[in-house]
């Protein structure tokens, strides 16, 4: 089957692409790193905007080199970013559901409360609304497009629907480990949201059901997060 006969958001694209994807990626990573050491001694909105900033367009530039340049395809049919088939704002409530959900479940495991990397950027409601901006919008936008939108139909592809959900969302939990000094309950909790953002990817055949839901997830979390701050600017 060729691109333009597969359904939107199914993988056509190889493992190939994935390892382009990957060492761009690292590159990414790297540059981010230099440019937000480099802006050390600048405010928190500079240090957090820039640097996330550029490796967000980094990382969703090399999605768009893959389709546009080496397919040829339009980028978001092949991403599966469309009104879903079933439910935008059943995704959208079940976000804010999936996030008291973990809630409970990090109590039950006894996750030991972490100071998160990003505490110390409340202290201005700018620099609050930039890191809100960042964590209810752009990173959600930008890890569905990554993990539900280009590595899960290829793993879908290679392995079937369960498998290759679990091994997106176990990549995705991985991933924010680094952010919660790799407590192996964080990394589960993530990873299990992972997997409910998959299965609503999956269930409606778009990647735009699987943002919606992480946006709020995000949201509810967010602003859980500024109630237990109780900050004074």
């Amino acid at each position: 089957m060729t691109p333009q006969e597969q359904p939107p958001g199914e993988a056509f694209w190889s493992y190939q692409d994935l390892a382009f994807f990957v060492s761009f990626t690292f590159l990414s990573f790297v540059v981010s790193a230099l440019l937000a050491a480099m802006l050390r001694r600048h405010g928190p909105v500079v240090r957090l905007i820039l640097p996330q900033l550029l490796m967000y367009v980094f990382v969703v530039g090399s999605l768009f080199a893959i389709f546009r340049i080496r397919y040829r395809e339009p980028f978001w049919r092949a991403m599966g970013v469309r009104y879903p088939d079933k439910g935008a704002w059943i995704a959208a409530f079940a976000g804010v559901a999936l996030a008291f959900a973990v809630a409970m479940l990090g109590a039950l495991l006894r996750a030991r409360e972490i100071q998160l990397p990003f505490g110390d950027f409340l202290r201005t409601p700018l620099a609050t609304v930039a890191l809100g901006i960042l964590v209810v919008l752009l990173g959600p936008f930008c890890e569905e497009l990554v993990f539900r939108g280009f590595l899960m139909p290829l793993f879908v592809r290679s392995l079937t629907a369960l498998p290759g959900i679990l091994l997106a969302a176990a990549i995705f939990g991985c991933m924010h480990g680094f952010e919660y000094q790799w407590s192996w309950q964080y990394v589960l909790l993530i990873s299990l949201a992972g997997v409910a953002f998959g299965y609503a990817r999956y269930l409606a055949r778009s990647t735009t059901a699987a943002m919606l839901m992480h946006a709020t997830f995000n949201l509810t979390q967010f602003a859980a997060f500024l109630f237990s701050q109780r900050i004074k600017w």
